[in-house]
């Protein structure tokens, strides 16, 4: 098998539409395009925590333009995708907290599956588009606690509004792209892509693990952990974004072979128990401070989630390069130097050319 890359020569000059380019994984890609001489017009709603990853790299002078919008705005959405007249199309922005999901369904449902159907459907008028890619999660999949990875032929479920909402948008993307974006009636081309448990520096976002666990590092308190043996895939930021990256690279260059759903996740021995991740991180961290269980009852959240990562590997060449002790290093690093009040840009920018060199 080729292994593939991120091939910046591609990037240059390419206009990129980026819904949720304000949010932590968003703020990373923008850095990355941006780095590659990609033309970035984001849209997204404004960061919701301070600090923030967006605001940190100072990300609204590297891109084009930036639109602080709703993706429930159809007329709007449309209006700002037409002006940018993009050359690919990448999909973030989502309501993406399980917690906060069960609180506010409608919210949830609205961004996660309208959102995606707003999206597909204001591709539909602007002829430059060759490729989009609908970024979903794992949890998109009807989830039976088995032991080995979901493929991408599993049927989609979820059992709360969150995890729903993402198997429903993978549906609607799976609609539009049989009705709209077939072969006969559209140059552009339609894919999704299904992560796992992405963590990185620079996530202030509220109720995930990292950024808790950091918040709780900082103030010299112990962590609290609602289940700590809960197993996810865990994989540095970098990971998928590459996975992105490299299919919508093929998506535009040949065509409908790889217009269909992809998981991007780690290897089999990066599915790790919650507990596990953090006793790296506090290794790390190297001072005085640690974790408890959490006493308090608890929405349902699955207990074993594992991606099967073949079919990226063997098709599209994408591979994973950082495991789990690389990334939980890099967290500490950027986390560290942040607290040390560096040029976060550069630093930020040193470890994606880290990533892109690494074998």
């Amino acid at each position: 098998m080729k292994v593939a890359k991120v091939d910046s020569a591609f990037w240059k000059g390419k206009k990129v539409f980026l819904t949720g380019h304000t949010g932590f994984k968003g703020s990373w890609l923008s850095l990355w395009l941006a780095s590659m001489g990609a033309k970035v017009t984001g849209y997204a709603l404004a960061p919701n925590t301070t600090p923030n990853l967006f605001d940190v790299l100072e990300i609204d002078s590297l891109i084009e333009k930036s639109h602080i919008a709703d993706i429930r705005d159809l007329a709007n959405l449309q209006k700002a995708m037409s002006q940018a007249n993009p050359d690919v199309v990448m999909h973030m922005a989502a309501q993406p907290l399980v917690r906060y999901s069960y609180a506010n369904p409608v919210e949830t449902y609205a961004t996660n599956v309208m959102g995606t159907v707003h999206v597909l459907e204001s591709t539909r008028s602007i002829d430059s588009i060759r490729a989009t890619v609908v970024v979903t999660t794992d949890k998109c999949y009807e989830n039976k606690e088995w032991v080995w990875g979901y493929r991408e032929n599993e049927p989609m479920g979820g059992y709360d509004p969150y995890s729903n909402s993402k198997g429903c948008a993978e549906l609607v993307t799976s609609a539009y792209r049989q009705s709209y974006f077939s072969d006969s009636n559209s140059t552009n081309k339609v894919a999704s892509a299904r992560a796992g448990n992405v963590i990185g520096g620079g996530d202030w976002s509220e109720d995930r693990l990292i950024p808790d666990a950091i918040k709780a590092f900082e103030a010299n308190k112990p962590l609290m952990i609602r289940n700590p043996l809960a197993t996810r895939p865990w994989q540095h930021v970098l990971e998928p974004l590459s996975g992105y990256l490299i299919l919508a690279q093929a998506l535009y260059e040949q065509g409908s072979a790889f217009a269909s759903g992809w998981n991007f996740g780690p290897n089999d021995k990066d599915n790790r128990p919650v507990q596990e991740v953090i006793d790296l991180l506090i290794a790390g961290w190297g001072e005085s401070v640690s974790w408890e269980k959490e006493g308090l009852e608890q929405p349902h959240e699955a207990n074993l989630l594992k991606l099967d990562c073949s079919k990226a590997h063997s098709r599209l060449g994408w591979v994973p390069k950082w495991n789990l002790e690389t990334a939980t290093q890099k967290i500490v690093e950027w986390q560290k130097v942040y607290q040390a009040k560096k040029n976060m840009q550069e630093v930020s920018l040193s470890q994606i050319n880290q990533y892109m060199s690494a074998k």
